[in-house]
């Protein structure tokens, strides 16, 4: 198996730790090819940086899926899901986001879920692809932790404290039996959080690479033109 993970923000530092922690949780037969655009935003914190970070991310699908490349499947590595919708209608296999991916992974294990972000900017885009999705009804509480996206990658800031302390408020607070990482650049911080804690809080890469492996075992493609979700 091939997938195709893209970073939509510009930051290579962010795409490794994407792709480290989706290789941690393939298959030993599954193939991670990790990328992001070479222009647009740094980070995508809001409906303006979603929007600015499109034309680099549909041009790295454009060279990667109709270059020769041979893709199983394909992964946004974006929580807010950017561009989601337009790339399922087009791509020809399976695509997946990380936001997507790790709600229904939520839902799976929890009757009621929260989500955990970086910034409050972030969280009316969350809120609404929650609603489009359909399960506003299952979603507790969308909180914004008040770490930028680029603090996750700075060595020198201590962005898992923060964090961490929102995750345990929700836990508290919320009457929720998950906790959704909501964004990319905390990857790494899902199984250190479950082990210590022991409930489950889950992590949108990993979710996404299991969940589309799951897929291209099943040979299951969408229909080209079709949205989806």
């Amino acid at each position: 198996m091939k997938i195709l993970i893209v970073n939509p923000n510009t930051t290579a530092a962010m795409t490794r730790s994407i792709g480290e922690a989706a290789q941690s949780v393939a298959g030993s037969d599954t193939v991670i090819d990790a990328t992001n655009p070479e222009f647009g935003p740094p980070s995508i914190q809001g409906p303006e940086d979603g929007e600015a970070a499109l034309p680099g991310l549909f041009a790295v699908f454009e060279d990667r899926l109709r270059a020769g490349h041979d893709y199983d499947a394909a992964i946004v590595a974006c929580f807010d899901d950017t561009g989601l919708g337009t790339l399922k209608a087009q791509a020809g296999i399976p695509v997946l986001g990380i936001g997507e991916a790790a709600f229904h992974a939520a839902m799976m294990v929890a009757d009621r879920f929260s989500v955990v972000t970086t910034l409050a900017i972030s969280v009316p885009v969350i809120e609404g692809n929650i609603a489009a999705y359909g399960f506003a009804a299952r979603c507790a509480r969308v909180r914004a932790s008040g770490v930028p996206v680029l603090a996750l990658e700075d060595e020198a800031f201590d962005a898992a404290a923060p964090i961490r302390a929102e995750v345990l408020k929700a836990l508290q607070e919320d009457q929720c039996g998950a906790v959704v990482l909501g964004c990319a650049g905390m990857a790494r911080l899902a199984e250190e959080f479950g082990d210590v804690h022991g409930f489950p809080v889950i992590d949108g890469v990993t979710a996404a690479v299991r969940m589309c492996e799951t897929l291209i075992q099943l040979r299951l493609r969408p229909i080209l033109g079709d949205i989806g979700s």
